[in-house]
């Protein structure tokens, strides 16, 4: 039986939220300036998406209609902005506390 090399599957919404919350980063400069912070942002918006994996970013943009390609935009930019809210209140918490 043959290894299957499955190096080239994604989810699609990580390029998406990626870029999403650099965007965003600018309206939160107490999260910008630290990439751990942006990352836990990112981890928390792709939490709150349903997975999308895909190998060719073509393909699936193929098959989507416009009005399930402005829904997924919504959904990225509504949990990019959670994520942000999130984790800034988890920040000043531990501020708080510790």
């Amino acid at each position: 039986m043959a290894l299957a090399d499955f190096s080239s599957l994604y989810n699609h919404h990580e390029r998406e939220v990626f870029a999403a919350v650099m965007d965003a980063a600018k309206d939160h400069p107490e999260i910008a300036n630290s990439n751990d912070l942006l990352c836990d942002v990112a981890c928390v918006a792709l939490n709150r998406l349903p997975p999308r994996y895909i190998r060719h970013e073509v393909d699936f943009s193929f098959y989507l209609t416009e009005h399930e390609r402005l829904e997924i935009d919504h959904a990225i930019a509504e949990a990019v902005n959670y994520a942000f809210n999130f984790v800034q209140a988890r920040t000043a918490l531990r501020a708080r506390s510790g």
